[in-house]
């Protein structure tokens, strides 16, 4: 059985891959994150949980926020502070935030809720949270309605984040209540090199045998070739942004 822990600490193996594979986070997503707390005078403090390589915290940076950077993994962080510089960066996870008690307006975590574990992560969501703050859950996945989509997701294997939602909403405990959700679709223009560098930042190929990883390449080689991702060409890859967020109630204890 693959170790869910192995698999999520694995992305500071593939940091180039990561960063140029993954895609960034939409201003209309972000802003409807941070939305309950846009009245908040002052710029909010947000902490990014998961941060990776900063696609997330760098959305946040661009919408106004105060962000602050929390992974796992000091390879991810150290990227991280390549493309970003100023935003302070934390080794820690979403189970424990090196955060004080009620310091952030809010926490969000960009393709990452997936890996806490949720009752964990809500308690300590609601202890770095101001009353009134918001959790934030935000994934981008690939638009599986689309079969040359579906073929290359056969090809390198579903995601955890992909098995959570098919299952409904995220799991989220108290001191938050129910969630609210939107949606949105794109589509982001790559080319061969950035589709590989996609599969090729996915954890399970990250940790998976070489002889697993060759028949992969071959794979997926053959279906970008069918696609015309060909030298520089470019094609769209469709994305649907699922976002969520509860607010922490005042006197709510974390």
């Amino acid at each position: 059985m693959t170790d869910p822990l192995k698999l999520a600490r694995s992305f500071g193996r593939a940091v180039d891959a990561y960063d140029r594979g993954r895609p960034g986070y939409g201003a209309d997503a972000v802003a409807w994150l941070l939305e309950p707390v846009a009245s908040v005078a002052r710029r909010p403090r947000v902490a990014d949980v998961g941060a990776g390589t900063g696609k997330l915290t760098r959305a946040l940076v661009d919408a106004g926020a105060e962000a602050v950077a929390i992974d796992p993994d000091a390879e991810m962080l150290a990227a991280l502070r390549d493309t970003t510089p100023g935003v302070p960066t934390f080794v820690g996870t979403g189970e424990r935030m090196p955060l004080p008690d009620a310091s952030v307006d809010a926490v969000v975590f960009g393709q990452a809720w997936h890996w806490v574990d949720a009752a964990a992560a809500s308690t300590e969501a609601g202890r770095v949270l101001r009353d009134g703050g918001v959790l934030g859950l935000v994934w981008n996945l690939r638009d599986e309605t689309v079969p040359w989509v579906a073929r290359l997701t056969r090809i390198m294997r579903g995601s955890h984040a992909e098995e959570l939602l098919a299952e409904g909403d995220p799991p989220v405990h108290a001191p938050f209540g129910a969630l609210e959700r939107r949606s949105w679709s794109w589509t982001r223009p790559v080319s061969r090199d950035d589709l590989r560098a996609m599969v090729f930042s996915r954890s399970y190929v990250i940790t998976a045998p070489e002889a697993e990883r060759a028949r992969i390449e071959r794979e997926i080689a053959e279906l970008f070739d069918e696609i015309g991702a060909v030298g520089d060409a470019e094609v769209d890859l469709p994305y649907v942004t699922h976002a969520y967020r509860a607010v922490k109630p005042a006197g709510a204890s974390g």
